[in-house]
């Protein structure tokens, strides 16, 4: 396994965000988190992701103690994230948007980069992964437009472009179809299992649509109030009783 959480819970004054979540992913596969707007999906997110700390609970990456890592070293254990609201650089363009992600693994560092001080060269072998990365995600067309103005759902991708710019093995991706068309959305889909197959990616999954979540993932833990109320396989999800009453429905 690459993802061991252990009985994490969190809290925020009186509020419990995270109540013992307990699962584990699989090296290799994608993992859909799904659960109704205050279920504590993005909470699980920030935690992996070391904004938040628990007050209960282990979380093991890769073997170590992911609860002792830094938030700044997140990116050197290769994990990657987008965000539910988007964090860009509106101004930049995409091109440059993905290269920030890529400099997190490079010799020379961001703020060299920029000033060109003995950069040239990583420049070089950056930009062209980076426009790699666009042409993966559909977005070479946009590379030298600024992020400013662009439609959301162009936006979205562009985050996945640049979280991938940073080689990361474990990906985390929050609502990646927000503002995407249907079609853009089965689109979307399939590109993100070919990009777990080329970069060789476990992936982490949030996402309210649930075609695309049953679609693509290898399992699927269900979330109501901080707490797991079902996992496996999404076959086992969609006829679980207590992930249909939660809020699924029966239309999936």
């Amino acid at each position: 396994m690459l993802l061991d959480v252990r009985d994490v819970s969190v809290r925020f004054g009186g509020i419990v965000a995270l109540d013992g979540l307990t699962f584990v992913i699989k090296q290799g596969d994608i993992c859909g988190l799904i659960g109704p707007n205050g279920a504590g999906k993005t909470t699980m997110f920030n935690v992996v992701s070391r904004i938040y700390d628990p007050f209960q609970g282990s979380i093991l990456f890769d073997g170590k103690d992911l609860l002792t890592v830094p938030a700044h070293e997140i990116a050197d254990l290769g994990i990657a994230r987008t965000f539910q609201n988007l964090a860009l650089f509106p101004s930049m363009s995409l091109l440059e948007n993905v290269m920030v992600g890529a400099h997190s693994q490079g010799s020379v560092g961001f703020v060299r980069a920029i000033t060109r001080i003995g950069a040239q060269k990583e420049n070089r072998v950056i930009a062209a992964k980076s426009r790699e990365l666009l042409r993966d995600l559909k977005l070479e067309k946009f590379a030298h437009h600024p992020a400013a103005g662009l439609p959301f759902g162009t936006l979205k991708r562009l985050e996945i472009a640049r979280a991938l710019a940073a080689s990361p093995k474990f990906l985390l991706l929050d609502e990646p179809a927000a503002g995407l068309t249907h079609s853009e959305v089965d689109e979307l889909a399939d590109t993100i299992v070919s990009l777990r197959e080329k970069f060789k990616l476990t992936i982490l999954l949030v996402e309210h649509h649930m075609s695309m979540v049953m679609k693509i993932s290898d399992q699927v833990v269900a979330m109501e109030f901080g707490r797991k109320i079902a996992e496996g396989t999404p076959s086992q999800i969609q006829s679980d009783e207590n992930v249909v009453r939660a809020y699924l429905g029966g239309d999936i």
